[in-house]
């Protein structure tokens, strides 16, 4: 059964399927603008990490019930409560026992990292239900044995309620599904195997990290960190992408890393010292793809577009294909330089560090996403705007078909005459051309002044080219208008019925195609990321699996489900509930080969073990496979 059909049976479920949200949709816009400009406003007061000051917290501990471990496997996935289908795919592929991938057998974590916005648009303790605690219960709702752990990092949508849901569902310590939680607070350290740790920072929509925050950091982390130490840091968004076009965004990151993991306070001198620990892997979601940056080393050519593969390299990897529609890599920066020129920390640390966009290791590919992008501004293309949000549609038509009844009061005022519908019918060539001269000169002053009062970034479409292709929409749809041969006994109310129809068509058409076209100009910034999320592109999923070796490397596989589940069997849950499975098995390949980390830069002078620069080709269906957890019922035949 499809998602439609399922929604049917959400109390059998326990919970109520969700539809993927249509970010160009008026409704959504509205309700989420209006919610986004509350949690604006009111963030400072509705900060609840203060108060998680006052709450027991210590380090936590990787895996759980193994006092000595000396390996560990864990998942990350983000950006995963945006539609049933795509989230529970991703969630069936993480509740496997095993992966087995290209051979290699890949079992589940024992620690899953959600890295943020695990629901979408806005966050409620029944968003998170329906969203994503429902469709993960439902992939692993028990296990034998310790069960993984399960943590949880905030991102901007599940901030927007001042974090009391978010709360409420992962930090209390109860179990969702198969999986336990364990923290009490909306960030957490937790001391892995192998002297490798891993850290989750709160930066309460791009905010400063807050005093009872740092604390924690200190006492937990920094003041426990050896020589040697290896830290994986998650993050709500990656700021270091950001910092191409804003020097400051990576300041809090950077400040992070330099004062509290590489050195900390003496407390006998109040002096900082070094703590000879290193942040070795950034991770974060945010933007729904994949990409990676390596660190360039200084034996690196300076002529080498594409360092090869070096355990010795730091990493940062934004990875958010958990749920939420696709986003595009093509507008991504090659280089990163990192603390960017023209910040004030950049003079008061060592030499910025180079990073560049791995040789094959974005998702998609950047021909394919200049590819997919191109596809919301294609008639012919089934992802094309207008097909793939119709409310959009329907704002438009209204938009032009108000545009439409000015343009015809103003026709008819230039005719002198006191009807609209008498200036359509008896318009001639000539009046047309004059009050278009008129107007178009009008609108190419006022574009003109509106953009030199507004002047985003170059790679930022201005919004005054929005509003005169919309306007150019207008006077094309006059002029279709004006053009028709109406009979001379129609009816007035009927000339207008048909021209109000003609303006509304062309609008609900040629302009949401005009708006199309002025998003796929932006080679940048949030009107860029509609490129796609316009689209709802549902497949393309994906997720991390690291592992930390017992030699002390970290090796990362990047893992996809090019295409999702659509067509769902309902079977009995041993509760008495129902359970959806995927009618067809999933299948899972690598993104790009495995990338190796060493836990300390100087333990690898030579790359004794390397990853491809060049990945794969993917195996066939048959091969790549998920093997059902066992606590999975079979699936039914399709």
């Amino acid at each position: 059964m499809n998602l439609k059909q399922l929604r049917a049976h959400a109390k059998e479920l326990d919970f109520t399927p969700c539809e993927p949200v249509r970010w160009l949709d008026p409704a959504c816009l509205v309700r989420t603008g209006v919610k986004v400009a509350l949690a604006d406003v009111f963030a400072a007061y509705a900060d609840k990490r203060e108060i998680q000051g006052t709450l027991r917290a210590a380090p936590l501990r990787a895996p759980l019930g193994d006092p000595d471990p000396h390996e560990l496997w864990i998942d990350y996935v983000a950006d995963l409560g945006d539609g049933f289908d795509p989230t529970a795919s991703v969630a069936w592929a993480l509740a496997a026992d095993d992966l087995t991938v290209h051979r290699e057998r890949l079992p589940r974590g024992s620690l899953l990292v959600l890295g943020g916005d695990e629901v979408y648009p806005v966050a409620s303790v029944a968003a998170y239900r329906d969203g994503m605690t429902g469709p993960y219960t439902n992939a692993l709702p028990s296990t034998v044995g310790v069960p993984p752990l399960m943590l949880a990092l905030p991102g901007n949508h599940d901030w927007y309620d001042g974090l009391t849901a978010f709360l409420r569902t992962f930090a209390l310590q109860q179990p969702v599904g198969g999986w336990q939680t364990r923290q009490t607070r909306s960030y957490f350290a937790v001391r892995l195997p192998c002297k490798w740790w891993l850290v989750g920072l709160d930066s309460q929509l791009g905010a400063y990290l807050d005093d009872p925050q740092m604390r924690y950091f200190q006492n937990h982390l920094s003041a426990r960190l050896q020589p040697g130490d290896g830290v994986i840091v998650c993050c709500a968004e990656p700021t270091w992408v950001k910092s191409a076009d804003d020097a400051d965004a990576f300041d809090t990151l950077h400040w992070f890393d330099r004062t509290v993991v590489r050195t900390r306070t003496d407390q006998r001198t109040g002096e900082q010292v070094p703590t000879g620990a290193s942040i070795r892997l950034w991770l974060t979601g945010d933007k729904h793809h994949y990409v990676r940056y390596a660190e360039r080393l200084p034996t690196d050519p300076p002529e080498c577009a594409h360092p090869p593969p070096d355990p010795r390299r730091r990493q940062m990897v934004t990875c958010g294909l958990g749920g939420a529609f696709l986003s595009s890599t093509h507008t991504l920066p090659r280089d990163l330089s990192l603390p960017p020129s023209g910040t004030r920390l950049r003079e008061k640390d060592d030499p910025p560090l180079t990073f560049t966009r791995a040789e094959e290791s974005t998702y998609p590919r950047v021909p394919d996403s200049r590819r997919l992008a191109r596809r919301i501004a294609t008639p012919w293309s089934p992802y094309w705007l207008p097909r793939r949000n119709p409310g959009f549609c329907r704002l438009t038509a209204a938009l032009h078909t108000a545009a439409f009844v000015v343009l015809g009061f103003l026709f008819a005022v230039a005719q002198e005459r006191l009807q609209p519908v008498d200036a359509v019918r008896q318009g001639s060539a000539a009046d047309l051309g004059l009050f278009t001269a008129v107007t178009g000169g009008v609108l190419v002053v006022l574009w003109g002044l509106l953009r030199r009062t507004w002047r985003p970034r170059p790679a930022r479409p201005r919004a005054a080219d929005a509003v005169l292709l919309q306007a150019l929409v207008a006077l094309g749809g006059l002029a279709v208008t004006v053009a028709l041969p109406f009979p001379a006994d129609w009816p007035g109310w009927g000339v207008l019925l048909v021209c109000l129809a003609v303006a509304a068509v062309l609008g609900a058409v040629a302009g949401s195609q005009a708006f199309a076209l002025w998003v796929l100009s932006a080679r940048g910034g949030a009107v860029a990321d509609w490129q796609m999320s316009g689209q709802a592109v549902e497949d393309h999923k994906g997720f991390l699996r690291l592992h930390v070796e017992p030699n002390g490397d970290l090796t990362l596989r990047a893992l996809v489900l090019d295409g999702i589940c659509h067509r769902w069997n309902l079977i009995n849950a041993p509760d008495g509930r129902k359970r959806a499975v995927p009618a067809e098995p999933l299948t899972v390949r690598l993104i790009e080969d495995p990338v190796v980390i060493a836990r300390e830069a100087k333990r690898h002078d030579r790359t004794p073990r390397t990853e491809s620069a060049r990945p794969r080709e993917s195996r066939s269906p048959d091969r790549d496979r998920l093997r059902p957890a066992h606590a999975h019922a079979p699936h039914d035949p399709p």
